[in-house]
């Protein structure tokens, strides 16, 4: 039974969102994507590729993937512990397993 209906997910789709622009940064965008004709990309060659964030911003963007990803962790623990699909001492263990389980990004 779910207490939260679909909080948890907003959460970790968001942390997987930003996860994502990370893993994108400097790579080749796709041809959808791009908009202007092939003298402009001559122009500015580094338009075909999507944008690389300052190191202190990537840094601050990975800090919010693992906020996020332990807010997710709380928020499905808790789902199912106020659900009742886990007891306290179920809760307690699950919520520090799947904690001490994440890795920094």
């Amino acid at each position: 039974m779910s207490h939260f209906d679909s909080t948890p997910y907003s959460i970790i789709w968001l942390a997987e969102e930003i996860q994502h622009e990370l893993d994108i940064q400097g790579t080749e965008k796709e041809e959808i994507e791009l908009f202007c004709d092939r003298e402009y990309y001559e122009k500015y060659p580094e338009e075909l590729l999507y944008y690389t964030h300052p190191e202190e911003i990537q840094q601050k963007m990975k800090d919010a993937v693992m906020a996020l990803n332990k807010a997710y962790v709380y928020a499905q623990r808790l789902d199912k512990y106020l659900g009742g699909d886990d007891g306290p001492e179920s809760f307690l263990k699950r919520l520090k397993e799947e904690l001490d389980g994440l890795v920094p990004g």
